[in-house]
């Protein structure tokens, strides 16, 4: 009995990690060169594992991110590296300022208003440096945003 708990258990946490991405983010991701896969694929699982709520999906043309509304999204025109864009969805939020919400310790996020930021990175080194600062900015944001 107690296998057969733990198996349907197995089977549905599959099942729920399964729902949570997206052959949409995969097939773009792979239309990328190796080096700038290898980077979204690294921050990808960085934010899926923030919080079980975080779906991914695809919004401009790109893999974006969200629970009830889309926080972050890649920008994968960016002429060298990867961008992610954080964001409060597509219309923002009137009077939230998430510039004093946001812990920022390393100076990663360029601010574009009070609700978008961008975080770059030219390659996998360089996100693997600020991984466990993107990691708090992501908990934080997911928490303001959601």
């Amino acid at each position: 009995m107690a296998a057969a708990v733990l198996l349907e258990r197995g089977i549905r946490h599959v099942q729920n990690e399964l729902n949570r991405r997206s052959p949409e983010v995969e097939s773009l991701i792979g239309a990328l060169e190796d080096s700038r896969a290898d980077l979204v694929r690294r921050i990808a699982a960085l934010i899926l594992s923030i919080d079980p709520a975080i779906r991914e999906g695809v919004k401009w043309n790109a893999p974006s991110y969200f629970t009830t509304r889309h926080f972050a999204t890649f920008h994968l025109r960016a002429k060298a590296g990867v961008q992610l864009v954080l964001h409060l969805d597509v219309k923002g939020r009137p009077g939230v300022d998430l510039r004093t919400m946001i812990p920022d310790p390393t100076q990663l996020l360029q601010w574009k208003g009070q609700d978008r930021a961008i975080a770059s990175f030219a390659n996998p080194d360089a996100f693997e440096e600020q991984r466990a600062a993107l990691a708090g900015i992501l908990h934080a944001w997911v928490r303001h945003t959601s």
